[in-house]
């Protein structure tokens, strides 16, 4: 199936690629199709789809001709088809659907979470516990569809799914989300996907002899070998930015790379989780 927001992502990035060989501005873009220099910006982002008939025109200005031209239209006409998260409307804001999209379509997945286990590694009761403390409010419908967006995604965990790799703050290792009995599952079930091969789960202790950190969660998400189209996801309470400028990939994937080689190794990153399993049972008994 072809994801309309990868397809609206890809547009978006040729437009910019096009605008930017033909030394136009944001600005001189949005006076032909009459519009505000942020709808430019935003189909550029892939956040926003276009009409054929402005695609037309922004062509035009950029000097984009015969089979070029006619590529993007293609894109277009495939960005204004509904995602597969659209049914999930009343459960998943607009700003995440985007992400799930891309999430979707990833070749390579870096997670870096300093509070909590990352969506996609959750066990069932543990997003349940989750639910109940950050939504005690929330009708049990919306719960249910809530918790299955988050199971749905982790098909991307099969052994032919892209490259994950995980960096986890031992914070969110030992924050209690739930009872004993749901964080000792929950560690468990890491450290069975850490055994996959196309998933590397690495803990950053609190011992880390580095001042090399990060308060805040982020993702970078790649697609086929070409980095330039690499996305990083930082997400707020209430919204997320989605950043593609080639300085701020450098600055995050930089970030990562510190990161990672400041974490335990992915072998003695499940030998701590396993630990961490283990005095929980013993604390039961």
């Amino acid at each position: 199936m072809v994801n309309p927001t990868i397809q609206r992502r890809r547009l978006g990035l040729a437009l910019k690629r096009a605008r930017e060989r033909a030394g136009k501005t944001q600005d001189e873009a949005a006076v032909v199709i009459d519009a505000a220099a942020s709808k430019i910006s935003r189909i550029e982002l892939g956040q926003s789809g276009i009409k054929l008939t402005d695609l037309g025109l922004l062509l035009d200005l950029y000097g984009v001709r015969n089979d070029e031209a006619e590529s993007l239209r293609e894109l277009a006409r495939a960005g204004r088809q509904r995602g597969r998260w659209s049914s999930y409307r009343n459960a998943v804001p607009d700003w995440f659907r985007q992400y799930l999209d891309l999430e979707g379509d990833a070749s390579e997945i870096r997670w870096y979470q300093p509070e909590v286990i990352p969506g996609i590694l959750q066990i069932e009761p543990y997003i349940r516990a989750m639910n109940a403390t950050a939504h005690a409010r929330s009708a049990t419908e919306d719960t249910d569809r809530q918790v299955t967006v988050r199971l749905e995604r982790q098909s991307i965990l099969r052994d032919t799914g892209p490259e994950l790799g995980f960096i986890l703050s031992e914070s969110a290792l030992r924050r209690n989300i739930g009872d004993p009995d749901i964080m000792r599952s929950q560690l468990m079930h890491l450290a069975e996907v850490g055994k996959q091969a196309n998933v590397t789960i690495q803990v950053y202790p609190f011992g880390a002899q580095t001042y090399e950190t990060a308060s805040f969660n982020f993702i970078i998400l790649r697609f086929g070998e070409d980095s330039s189209s690499d996305v990083i996801y930082v997400e707020t309470f209430t919204d997320a930015d989605y950043l593609d400028r080639p300085d701020a990939v450098r600055a995050y994937t930089r970030l990562w790379d510190r990161l990672r080689a400041a974490a335990l190794g992915p072998v003695e990153s499940r030998r701590l989780i396993l630990r961490m399993a283990g005095d929980l049972k013993r604390q039961q008994t």
